[in-house]
């Protein structure tokens, strides 16, 4: 998709947690020109500083006021997530994005969900969401950087089982600068997508 989505322009973004993934993509908002609030588990005041540098672009909140977006991105820690979004009953159709991956720290390997999917599991954690799973391939420097290069755009996968929401976040994915890769729904671009799997830190190109 290359078109600029009308839906993800006229919504209010937050992106929730303000480690290496968060911060990164506050950059990009910021270089972007494309408004956005960011929030902690510490409060609003722990992120002046590191919002200063946005001026007005990017505005940290506090993360109960993050949680009323239109668009949530989670960017935290995948165990984080359920005190993160505990406080929300129906997300009434809105959109939440994991961005998360499920790790075993501190030796990095893939966490044992049952079987499960971790995107499956987010999707339990906020019932009535259109939930998409995208930012979560590329490491947090390369996220942060310029994507558009002298080769050609880097490339962002997504997927959900909501295509209007796949199509929101394509659209935001472009907006952003990347070159969006919708692999459809959940079943198919999840495993693929998942930390273990094969787009895993993958840094493509799109000429």
């Amino acid at each position: 998709m290359n078109g600029t989505s009308k839906e993800s322009t006229m919504s209010s973004i937050a992106i929730l947690g303000s480690g290496k993934i968060g911060s990164a993509l506050a950059a990009r908002f910021h270089a972007a020109g494309i408004p956005a609030v960011i929030a902690n588990s510490r409060g609003a005041a722990s992120l002046a500083e590191f919002t200063d540098r946005f001026e007005k672009g990017i505005k940290a909140v506090e993360a109960r006021d993050a949680l009323n977006a239109d668009i949530v991105i989670l960017a935290m820690h995948f165990d984080s997530v359920p005190v993160a979004v505990g406080g929300v009953g129906d997300w009434a159709g809105r959109i939440v994005v994991d961005a998360t991956n499920a790790i075993n720290f501190p030796d990095f390997t893939p966490r044992d969900l049952d079987g499960k999917l971790s995107t499956e599991v987010v999707s339990e954690l906020v019932p009535g969401a259109r939930v998409v799973k995208a930012f979560n391939t590329l490491q947090a420097p390369v996220l942060a950087a310029d994507p558009g290069t002298a080769a050609g755009r880097r490339v962002l996968f997504l997927c959900g089982n909501e295509k209007s929401a796949n199509r929101t976040i394509s659209g935001l994915i472009n907006d952003l600068g990347f070159f969006p890769i919708d692999l459809g729904p959940l079943s198919a671009g999840a495993p693929m997508q998942q930390f273990n799997g094969p787009l895993a830190k993958m840094n493509l190109l799109k000429d």
